[in-house]
């Protein structure tokens, strides 16, 4: 059972679920589901960003009859009649086309917006939108920096809209039901939380030379705000999380997701300080900027986060390749995408004094309620009641996650462990804030509040 729950992580969880395959949905199947609804029943939405994860999250959306997908945005006009496409045969007909999102924005019909474009888009997408009067659905992690990851938190305070961030897993009930059982104080004290990612799957990413863009893709579109380069294959659709420019590597890939519960399980906000060590250890000629090895941690009073990824390797903690553990006095809590289980500690003293009971060992597996449908429906909940207290992945919990994972990788771009300061919201090494700093190209302008 253990080989077949390895394998069965390693080809589905983890090496489709950054590309969104593991979420896609036979669109046929969705077209026997739809009803049609009233006209003033309708919510329309627009997709900005069709090649992963955005095109999973509205698929999602649709599931709900009275959603409409009226406009779909990308870079390359290949992906544009690649959805066009799956979408007929989920009996909808073609959305309007769009290369430049801000011309999406001026459609008055669009109500809602799914932003599902590379991480260094994120901040000037949600905050037009939000300037456009739309609700926004937006991918994680919230934005390739600490300064971004600010404004929009801010911009998201100042407006009545409703957004909501990608960590889906907040959606999830066995996911819900592991931190209960955390914060219900049974494992005793915590002084230990772990959060890691190991893909096998991965391999390196080859050496190539620049090139001319493909047809039909606007690459000058595509940087934005991101450095002036030549087109590069590896940078482009999926990889782009591997370079600097345009995202963080797993720490912020995967480390959104799953350092978001170990937050959320210890209720910590930032850390005292930050260290990390890694590098590309595991393939150290391939064309990658960012570590495939890397330990990280983070300092809190009373307990310490531990951060682990790599690539090529499988063999992640408790026989899980990711996941989150809580370790404490008198158990250990394992959670990941396929269910937790509650380790009793064998050595605890305190067994059978003052009548506690040893604690009984648990395991539950995931049942087969969908996170991303939940996560979707629960946003199309809130946009109907204009409550953004009903959100289960409201701005703040993108921005905390989101915070602490750039942490981390400022800490390993130092090479140093680096101080927090609370107070000022920056770090005490002069040297380290300048990691936290957007740095716009191609006279693209940061947003201001």
């Amino acid at each position: 059972m253990y080989g077949n729950r390895r394998k069965f992580l390693k080809t589905g969880s983890l090496a489709l679920a950054g590309s969104g395959a593991a979420f896609m949905f036979p669109m046929e199947l969705l077209a026997s589901m739809r009803k049609r609804v009233g006209a003033n029943d309708r919510i329309n939405v627009g997709l900005i960003g069709c090649n992963g994860m955005g095109f999973s999250d509205l698929s999602s959306m649709l599931k709900l009859n009275e959603i409409d997908v009226i406009g779909l945005c990308d870079v390359d006009e290949n992906v544009l009649k690649k959805r066009t496409a799956d979408l007929e045969k989920a009996g909808i007909k073609k959305p309007i086309w769009y290369k430049d999102y801000r011309k999406l924005l001026e459609n008055k019909d669009i109500d809602v917006v799914i932003i599902g474009t590379p991480d260094h888009w994120h901040c000037l997408q949600l905050t037009d939108s939000l300037q456009a009067g739309k609700d926004v659905y937006c991918e994680k992690p919230i934005a390739n920096s600490v300064q971004e990851a600010n404004i929009m938190l801010d911009y998201v305070g100042a407006s009545d809209r409703m957004v909501q961030i990608g960590q889906w897993q907040r959606s999830q009930p066995h996911f819900v039901d592991a931190i209960d059982f955390v914060h219900s104080g049974k494992l005793g004290e915590i002084r230990l939380a772990k959060a890691w990612a190991y893909q096998g799957w991965m391999k390196p990413v080859p050496v190539v030379p620049d090139s001319t863009a493909p047809a039909g893709v606007d690459y000058k579109m595509w940087l934005g705000p991101a450095p002036e380069r030549a087109f590069n294959a590896n940078r482009f659709h999926f990889n782009f999380r591997w370079f600097w420019d345009y995202a963080g590597g797993l720490m912020t890939d995967w480390g959104v997701h799953l350092i978001d519960y170990a937050l959320y399980g210890m209720k910590a906000g930032t850390p005292k300080s930050v260290m990390a060590l890694g590098g590309k250890f595991a393939y150290p000629d391939d064309a990658s900027e960012t570590p495939d090895t890397l330990q990280t941690v983070f300092e809190y009073d009373g307990f310490s986060l531990l951060w682990e990824h790599a690539t090529g390797i499988d063999g992640g903690n408790y026989g899980r390749n990711h996941g989150i553990a809580f370790i404490g006095n008198m158990g250990t809590l394992v959670v990941d995408r396929n269910g937790w289980e509650v380790i009793p500690e064998e050595e605890f003293q305190g067994w059978g004094k003052d009548g506690i009971p040893k604690m009984e060992a648990i395991s539950k597996d995931k049942g087969n309620a969908s996170g991303l449908d939940l996560h979707t429906a629960n946003f199309i909940e809130a946009v109907k009641s204009r409550d953004a207290s009903k959100l289960n992945a409201p701005i703040k919990v993108g921005y905390d996650a989101a915070l602490v994972s750039h942490m981390g990788n400022v800490a390993f771009k130092t090479g140093n462990r680096i101080y927090w300061d609370e107070s000022k919201a920056e770090f005490k090494q002069t040297e380290a804030n300048q990691y936290l700093m957007a740095n716009y190209k191609n006279g693209w302008k940061l947003p201001m509040v």
